[in-house]
């Protein structure tokens, strides 16, 4: 099949658009706090505990480490069989409103602080993600307001 020259950077954007929509892989701390080290081996410098849950950005996986990024942007190795599939997302917004349904005018049914961990009940569709307080409150947020999801 001959390639024509339109064809081709059609071809490209269209596979680095799928690459970058699966690019993303976030999983949580599990249910004990994981050291984080600066290189992939217990022999590197520990340069953070993470507590249970805490959500992780996969960036890469090497024989049982996996690269990760925080909310805060930092980098850092951690053994694999530390992180759970479990979900879970951090508030980044100062007061976040968790509503009964998935839009602006639905009734408040709980309020979280910046920095609380919730747990994702259902991917983000249409800029919201329906969330779960540890103390049983479920409602919806603006995906924008949290980290991890």
């Amino acid at each position: 099949m001959k390639w024509s020259a339109p064809f081709i950077p059609v071809l490209l954007v269209t596979m680095l658009g799928t690459s970058a929509a699966y690019a993303v892989e976030y999983k949580s701390v599990g249910n004990n706090p994981a050291v984080l080290y600066n290189a992939p081996t217990e022999k590197g410098r520990k340069v953070f505990v993470a507590p249970r849950g805490m959500p992780v950005e996969v960036v890469l996986t090497q024989t049982g480490w996996s690269k990760v990024r925080d909310v805060a942007g930092d980098l850092a190795w951690v053994e694999a069989k530390a992180l759970s599939s479990k979900r879970n997302v951090v508030v980044t917004a100062a007061n976040l409103k968790l509503h009964a349904a998935a839009e602006d005018a639905s009734a408040v049914v709980a309020t979280a602080d910046k920095g609380v961990l919730l747990e994702l009940v259902a991917p983000p569709a249409a800029g919201w993600v329906k969330l779960k307080h540890r103390d049983g409150q479920t409602g919806f947020a603006k995906s924008s307001e949290v980290w991890g999801e």
